[in-house]
């Protein structure tokens, strides 16, 4: 559930998980900037806009819950045909451990939706996703998954909204995956979500009209899909934007939130604290190159969150 932050607490300390320092600075300093009227950096209200990554940035991605979803999923079809066990990518989801789940990229994730739910109804697939988040508990924590939102970042959600900023989620994760949970968790409703699709088809012929998924993804939104995604929903560029190191996804749209005619504000998180959550970085280290030449500010979880979830998870 969304934590609800005092707006007394939010006057005397706007994000108070967060340690005191350049990056929460920085923040404060842009949105005190952008909200101003007469200030250099003054933002009109209607263009406020943020979008947000859910996966490692919102929440924990080790592992990534749609992975897990959808490993449930897959056992429940191998049941019904247990040829499948045979083949990929449902053997390798089958045999792997949630670790696999957290390598795969968005793309094979979304291929594994097409092959798990096509010619379901909408309603079917949201009945399926609200039990899972009902049972589901993370291997490590013990808790439920919506359990494990970043406390810092419930917080600068909310410190947003209170300053006239909306704010999106912008995700390589399942549309209406995350629009189940987003509203509970973030307090973003599900029309403000952006994330990946599959096709979908109008059906009435059992006299019920519903929408129908296909077997065939419709857009990806992780990489260069998430400016298309975004200009596609919105049909504005962000003003604030943040992502997470895992896999270079959130790269193009940080760039596209920097790079425009008033530079907009860049977060990129850093999972560098392994007692606490976890520690992990890209190969190629691309996001945080990007973020050096880009001029992102980059959060160190370790350094600059005094906690990671919320109290009493």
């Amino acid at each position: 559930m969304c934590v609800a932050v005092p707006v007394q607490a939010l006057a005397a300390d706007p994000l108070p998980s967060w340690n005191d320092g350049p990056v929460k600075q920085s923040i404060i300093d842009f949105v005190t900037r952008s909200t101003t009227e007469g200030s250099p950096g003054f933002i009109p209200p209607e263009e406020r806009i943020a979008t947000f990554d859910n996966d490692g940035t919102l929440w924990q991605e080790q592992p990534v819950v749609q992975g897990v979803f959808l490993k449930e999923q897959v056992e429940a079809l191998v049941k019904e045909d247990a040829s499948l066990a045979r083949k990929q990518p449902f053997k390798a989801v089958l045999e792997g451990d949630l670790a696999l789940l957290s390598t795969m990229d968005e793309p094979e994730l979304m291929a594994l939706f097409a092959a798990t739910h096509k010619g379901k109804t909408q309603e079917a697939f949201a009945a399926e996703a609200r039990a899972f988040f009902q049972s589901a508990r993370h291997p490590k924590f013990g808790a439920p998954y919506t359990q494990l939102a970043y406390a810092p970042m419930l917080e600068l959600l909310q410190y947003l909204r209170a300053h006239g900023f909306q704010t999106w989620i912008s995700s390589g994760g399942g549309t209406d995956f995350m629009r189940v949970i987003s509203e509970d968790t973030y307090g973003i409703p599900p029309q403000q979500v952006i994330g990946s699709d599959l096709r979908v088809r109008f059906d009435d012929g059992g006299g019920h009209a519903v929408l129908r998924r296909e077997a065939k993804v419709d857009h990806v939104n992780d990489k260069a899909g998430k400016p298309v995604g975004i200009g596609q929903h919105i049909g504005l560029r962000p003003v604030f934007a943040a992502g997470n190191v895992r896999s270079g996804g959130d790269i193009q749209m940080l760039q596209y939130t920097k790079e425009q005619p008033r530079p907009g504000f860049t977060l990129l998180i850093n999972h560098d604290d392994a007692e606490r959550e976890f520690a992990y970085q890209e190969k190629d280290d691309a996001s945080l190159k990007a973020a050096r030449v880009g001029g992102w500010t980059v959060v160190s979880m370790r350094q600059d969150w005094k906690r990671i979830f919320p109290e009493g998870r």
